[in-house]
């Protein structure tokens, strides 16, 4: 029998990183509003996870933060609140914590501003909307989104992940086997982080645990994954992106 899962209605985007690797362009803007093919960075993310339905995000802030805090409050179709971090950055894993308390205890998703996918199948539901409902809470502390290395444009080329048949997640270094890449969004029940430091800390700690308890998993993004890391992948992303039929 097929468990039908609830939505999920809000998320928590990760922006508040320096983009130093994409100087000289963000000496004067945040990373996540340069424009990729014409749009920023942080709207594809954004628009992903409206179309998924979901109703509420939190958004990080640091690096130009008043640019970042303008450009969100005129984005429309979403409630996004701002977690200020322009005292102190919090890395991933302080900067989930602190966004978190500015939503309910319901699922969430985690997403980076500045890792996005295009050409998602039209009349299938979304990535999203396919982890939201591949996200089981009683066997997982995590379900992330992966994608196979020969789909991606602009990454590193090292995978992360060994993935089971059943989508059960290992270190790549120790289970090599099915390797795949770790997309940037991730679902979660807030409760797994409870016992996670106030300060800053990488969310790969929680990762590591996740895969401990046997309970990080993973499946499969439809479409293509894109990652722009300095000021000379643009036009390789902007091709790709060329690629593909426009979006509405």
């Amino acid at each position: 029998m097929t468990i039908q899962r609830a939505p999920i209605k809000q998320a928590m985007v990760l922006a508040a990183g320096l983009g130093t690797r994409m100087r000289p362009i963000t000496n004067t803007m945040p990373k996540p509003l340069v424009p990729v093919a014409g749009k920023p960075m942080i709207d594809y993310v954004l628009d992903s996870l409206r179309e998924a339905g979901v109703e509420r995000a939190v958004v990080n802030v640091h690096h130009f933060a008043d640019q970042m805090a303008t450009h969100l409050a005129a984005y429309k179709g979403l409630e996004i609140l701002i977690s200020d971090e322009r005292d102190a950055l919090m890395n991933n894993g302080g900067g989930i914590v602190k966004g978190l308390k500015l939503l309910d205890r319901s699922t969430i998703f985690v997403m980076n501003a500045d890792l996005f996918w295009i050409g998602e199948t039209p009349g299938k539901p979304t990535n999203l909307q396919h982890l939201a409902e591949f996200f089981d809470p009683e066997r997982m502390d995590m379900a992330m989104l992966c994608v196979d290395i020969d789909n991606t444009t602009g990454h590193n080329g090292i995978n992360d992940f060994g993935m089971d048949a059943d989508g059960r997640l290992r270190r790549y270094r120790d289970d090599p086997a099915n390797p795949v890449v770790y997309a940037g969004a991730f679902a979660m029940s807030p409760s797994f982080l409870d016992d996670a430091p106030s300060d800053a800390f990488n969310i790969n700690i929680y990762f590591d645990k996740a895969i401990a308890r046997g309970r990080l998993y993973g499946t499969m993004l439809d479409g293509h994954w894109i990652t722009v890391g300095t000021p000379e992948a643009l036009p390789e992303a902007e091709a790709v992106i060329a690629r593909y039929p426009v979006e509405a």
